[in-house]
């Protein structure tokens, strides 16, 4: 019998629920018939953390039921949607079964709650939840007002954390295993020598604060025996960045010669500049 679930799961994440059709409010299922998402933009769970919901479930059981969709690749298996954590935290827990409400939802309701469960716990660290906002934009064409809107977040939020994705691997690697905050990795943007400054802030221990002023520092030195660059020049590269979400540097010559730079860092940036020159040309 279909109907609606209405509460339970925080204002957002119950609200896009609501509106999609579920099978059974609640029902056990087999950890085994269970499978993870495949648009989970966490990757990484606290470990401890997960230590102190395995030894709550095993005292007290899932009180609250994880979210599942019938999987389109495997007939006999549920596709997690929302409650991943608790799904690992009830096998380590010695569990066989857990509760769960079934529900129908397409792949782009099924990113959505996955993202917009793990924003509003704080779940993901910067890099997961940059990349969750570029799937919503790269395969469901959402652009950055419509990924702005459906987090409640403002526009520039969103745009500050794309532009992390620009980072070289190096340094999001520091930030997916948190040796570095979101705040450091929003300072090393567009930096030349991002990978350089990002093991200064390691090494020094700086914080944020500290961080800027020693980016500060580095930026004078690194200019000093050249002629700064004209401002006009630097708010179109500022405009193209915010737009593109890629790091953009361009450098004009006295007789109005020189080059645009567009720095990818994966196969689907790249994709995203070859869209664009198509797109315009």
């Amino acid at each position: 019998m279909n109907s609606k679930i209405k509460k339970g799961l925080g204002r957002g994440l119950s609200s896009l629920i609501g509106e999609t059709k579920v099978e059974n409010q609640t029902n056990k299922l087999l950890l085994s018939e269970i499978i993870p998402n495949k648009y989970q933009p966490r990757k990484n769970f606290d470990e401890n953390e997960l230590k102190d919901l395995t030894e709550s479930i095993r005292e007290r059981g899932v009180i609250q039921p994880i979210i599942v969709r019938r999987s389109k690749s495997e007939n006999t298996k549920y596709e997690l949607i929302a409650g991943e954590r608790r799904w690992l935290a009830a096998g380590k827990a010695g569990l066989h079964d857990i509760p769960v409400v079934v529900t129908e939802v397409d792949d782009l309701k099924s990113l959505e709650f996955a993202i917009i469960e793990n924003v509003q716990r704080h779940d993901l660290n910067p890099l997961e939840e940059a990349q969750g906002y570029k799937r919503l934009i790269n395969d469901f064409s959402y652009d950055q007002e419509k990924v702005s809107k459906f987090i409640g977040k403002s526009r520039s939020y969103i745009t500050n954390s794309l532009r992390i994705l620009s980072l070289p691997q190096d340094v999001l690697k520091f930030v997916e295993e948190k040796k570095i905050s979101a705040g450091h990795a929003k300072i090393l943007v567009g930096l030349e020598n991002a990978s350089f400054v990002a093991n200064k802030i390691i090494e020094k221990k700086l914080s944020v604060r500290q961080a800027e002023n020693f980016v500060k520092i580095f930026k004078k030195k690194t200019i000093s025996n050249r002629s700064l660059k004209d401002p006009n020049i630097k708010n179109l590269e500022n405009s193209i960045s915010e737009k593109t979400g890629l790091n953009v540097v361009i450098k004009n010559n006295k007789k109005n010669k020189g080059t645009i730079t567009f720095s990818y860092h994966d196969v689907e940036q790249l994709n995203k500049i070859i869209d664009l020159i198509k797109t315009n040309y």
